[in-house]
């Protein structure tokens, strides 16, 4: 549900402008300044409403998409229409300026607010304080503890960064791969293998070029890291020819997770190619499970159909971010960027199809055609969320140190810029809270060796550390 604050403000917003006269068309810093301010912040990088700036935007970031926002609002969401307010050259005005606005953020010369290195929350159930441990990271995606104490960070840019002790090494992991770094693509998720101590494999998702620079898609490595550089790269996972999209550089995935049996599950998006999630011959738009060398396991869903791509192991998916097995079932449960809306939380069986995009309960962007709802033979979400929060990756609280939220998931956003807490009963989500928000997208939140849970947040770039407190410590 919308802010009461957000909905109030933007109504108030309304009332102003109603009281111009149609000539007197102001500039679109001063509507900013007036109307949008108390809402989206006064540089739109986000208050109670959204950040305007970022292009993960699942409204739509071209200009009619904006126009449409701003002339017929999102009531749903709390935003009112402001067409019958604003005369058409001030709609006109305000377009061009956030287009100018967003060119400025993605240049990294207009910054969103710097968020506390400690700040205190009295959740429903648990207090506790997030404590930022680690700065200075550059659009960090996944984190990974390594067997020696170490913690491995990989940046969207094309970089792995260690930390030890606390403190980041000022230089990255030599000898990496080279990744296409635009919109969704660059360094993906990491992982250290379950044998990390035995073995030395880190895995490693990026995006590269194919046969033309322009058509990119995810590859898969694992590596061992030695004396600061990359080393003994094995390929474990790259698509076919037709996988590599031109001109598209949305839903590269790509989150890991290993079983109890050492299998490595990680997702594939449907790389803006709705249709192809439908498709088993493609990999794109699936949740993938392979042996840790690559190979594929004889007793996957499809293995031994020469029309499906062997590797996968359910279908129908528009951009799987979160994977995590649940620490009493064992079952496996995903979430999954929508469309406009209707992003989901899944429960993921072997071979099931999760409807995309023949069902969803988002609506379209561009390219995109649903079918509605429901369907049978189709599975349903476990969840879904009407107002997009683009969720990312997920973990059950299992650690001790947290006993208001045992076995409860957690949810880290990006839209959102928050972790959500569910209450899950079996294979039903139930009851939901969000712990925080506002402290910049929340991409990754694991589990760490000392039972902390840690967070990685972007804009700004660093890792986080929920540390629990007594009630009467913690304040809203």
């Amino acid at each position: 549900m919308p802010s009461p604050r957000f909905g109030a403000a933007c109504l108030a917003a309304a009332f102003f402008l109603c009281r111009l006269a149609a000539a007197d068309l102001r500039p679109p810093e001063k509507i900013v300044a007036e109307v949008c301010a108390g809402c989206h912040g006064p540089l739109l990088t986000g208050a109670n409403g959204p950040n305007l700036l970022d292009w993960l935007n699942h409204h739509g970031n071209d200009d009619a998409s904006v126009r449409a926002s701003i002339v017929d609002g999102w009531p749903a969401f709390g935003m009112p229409a402001f067409g019958p307010v604003l005369a058409p050259g001030e709609v006109d005005a305000l377009v061009a300026y956030i287009r100018r606005q967003r060119a400025e953020f993605a240049a990294g010369r207009l910054k969103a607010p710097v968020p506390p290195d400690s700040f205190a929350v009295a959740s429903e159930r648990q207090s506790f304080r997030v404590e930022t441990v680690v700065a200075n990271l550059a659009t960090p995606w996944g984190l990974a503890f390594l067997s020696d104490g170490s913690w491995l960070v990989s940046e969207r840019e094309g970089r792995l960064r260690l930390i030890r002790d606390g403190r980041l090494d000022p230089a990255p992991v030599r000898g990496t791969p080279k990744a296409f770094v635009r919109q969704d693509g660059g360094y993906l998720d990491v992982i250290a293998h379950p044998r990390h101590a035995e073995n030395g494999w880190v895995y490693l998702a990026y995006s590269e070029t194919g046969d033309a620079p322009d058509r990119t898609m995810t590859v898969i490595v694992r590596g061992r890291i030695r004396a600061g550089a990359w080393e003994d790269q094995q390929e474990i996972f790259r698509g076919p020819p037709r996988s590599y999209i031109a001109g598209d550089y949305s839903h590269y995935g790509c989150r890991f997770l290993f079983d109890a049996a050492g299998h490595l599950f990680f997702t594939i998006g449907d790389r803006g190619r709705p249709a192809e999630a439908q498709d088993l011959s493609s990999p794109l738009g699936k949740i993938h499970r392979v042996h840790d060398d690559g190979r594929i396991p004889a007793d996957n869903p499809f293995a031994g159909r020469a029309d499906v791509w062997p590797s996968v192991w359910s279908y129908g998916h528009r951009h799987p971010q979160g994977l995590e097995f649940h620490p009493v079932t064992g079952k496996l449960w995903a979430t999954e960027h929508g469309p406009r809306g209707g992003d989901e939380l899944n429960r993921i069986e072997p071979g099931r199809n999760y409807g995309w995009p023949l069902i969803s309960h988002g609506r379209p962007q561009n390219r995109e055609t649903i079918g509605g709802t429901h369907r049978e033979g189709l599975e349903q979400p476990a969840a879904f969320w009407p107002r997009s929060l683009a969720p990312n990756a997920i973990t059950f609280s299992a650690s001790e140190r947290y006993p208001g939220w045992k076995n409860q998931l957690l949810v880290a956003t990006l839209v959102g810029e928050q972790v959500v807490r569910i209450e899950t009963d079996g294979d039903r989500a139930g009851h939901q809270e969000t712990l925080f928000h506002r402290l910049g997208r929340v991409r990754d939140i694991v589990t760490g060796p000392d039972g902390f849970l840690y967070v990685v947040f972007n804009n700004p770039g660093r890792i986080a550390r929920i540390v629990p407190t007594p009630p009467a410590t913690a304040a809203r």
